[in-house]
This record gives C-alpha cells, sequence and structure tokens, in this order.
C-alpha cells in the first residue's frame, strides 16, 4: 500500500507516485479550499454555485477518507481545491446552473488561469466533465467522482477509471481495493437524495 495522503499543494515534500504522474513540488494558487472559495466569490460566484461546490466537497471528503483507509496516495488539497473551481466557469453561463450545457467548462478554465489559477488546477473545469478523453490523474478523477456521487448517480465507467488509478497510485492489489471502494461509492451514493434537498435554496 502507498504511503497515505499528503497535501504537496502548500509546499509539503513532493509525493513518490507509481500512476506515471509527477508529484507537484512547488506552492499553487489556490493554496487550500478556502482560499479557491474566496477567489470564485470574487469572480461572482453566486449562492448556488457555493452551495453546490459545498454538497460536492462532502462526497469529496468521504471519498478521501475511504482512499485513506486503504493507504493510497493522494493530494487531498488538490481534490478539495479542484472541487471549489470545477464549475467556475457557470458564473459566465449561469444559465448552466440549473441546466444543461458544456460551454462553462473551457470558459471556466480560461476564467481562471487569467486569474493566476495554476495550470493544473484550471483544467479540472475541462476534466470534472471531460474525464473519458483527457488522460487525468488520480485527484482530478476524484473530482469528477464526488461531482457524481454527491446527487447520488454512478458512473461505471468512471468508478472503473478511478479505481484503476487509485490501485496505480498505491501500487495495491487492485480487486481488494474495487471491493472496498465501490462499497464506498454506494455509501456515499446513498446520500445524493439528502444532499440534492439540501441544494435547493
Amino acid at each position: 500500500m502507498g504511503a497515505g495522503p499528503v497535501d504537496t499543494l502548500a509546499g509539503i515534500a513532493p509525493v513518490l507516485r507509481q500512476d506515471g504522474f509527477p508529484a507537484i513540488e512547488v506552492r499553487m494558487f489556490p493554496a487550500d479550499a478556502a482560499e479557491a472559495l474566496d477567489l470564485i466569490r470574487s469572480l461572482g460566484a453566486p449562492v448556488r454555485l457555493q452551495r453546490h461546490v459545498e454538497l460536492v466537497g462532502e462526497a469529496g471528503e468521504a471519498l478521501l477518507a475511504v482512499l485513506r483507509e486503504q493507504g493510497i496516495v493522494v493530494d487531498e488539497t488538490f481534490v478539495r481545491v479542484g472541487i471549489v473551481l470545477h464549475d467556475a466557469g457557470k458564473i459566465r453561463h449561469p444559465a448552466e446552473l440549473q441546466g444543461p450545457g458544456s460551454e462553462h467548462e473551457p470558459a471556466g478554465e480560461a476564467m481562471l488561469l487569467a486569474a493566476g489559477v495554476a495550470p493544473e488546477l484550471a483544467r479540472v473545469c475541462r476534466s470534472h466533465a471531460r474525464w473519458a478523453a483527457m488522460d487525468c490523474r488520480l485527484e482530478e478523477l476524484a473530482v469528477a467522482l464526488a461531482d457524481k456521487l454527491w446527487k447520488g448517480a454512478r458512473r461505471g465507467e468512471l468508478e472503473e477509471r478511478f479505481i484503476d488509478a487509485a490501485a496505480a497510485a498505491g501500487a495495491t492489489d487492485r480487486w481488494a481495493l474495487f471491493v472496498a471502494l465501490d462499497s464506498a461509492f454506494e455509501r456515499i451514493a446513498a446520500g445524493g437524495p439528502t444532499r440534492l434537498a439540501r441544494s435547493t435554496l
């Protein structure tokens, strides 16, 4: 099993990874979820968007907890910041807060880059929705998965990719990890109706 979670975005020592992605060794902006929330508020994030990232964050924390239990190496700060930022483009495309649409994805990345956000974090605006067509690190897949599970949705292909990435990051047995993570996904998704009810303003 891996060495456990660390917060590399805050400037702590890099993680030794086995999944092919380099460790992040420098401090990034935003440095934590609170700074990310301050940023999207300064960019005009409506209350509905702030509530959304709060609820996705609850699912994200549950995912991080099970990865921690399994000894999987993951940059927890990246996941938390990515969750806050992932739908930032809906500030520019508010209709997509309540309806379908993908214009917010590239718009969010561009807006965050213009605000000085680290490119690795800004691209979460695209990767949370376009993970199937992108080469994503475990942390990005965690953001994408939390964005599904918070409302009770299960996406088999996304879950499989997440499990593969987690097994690679932890150099652990995939089948044993599948059993643990699949049960966790079910538990997190079971809270979806309650979180959906809380999302109504």
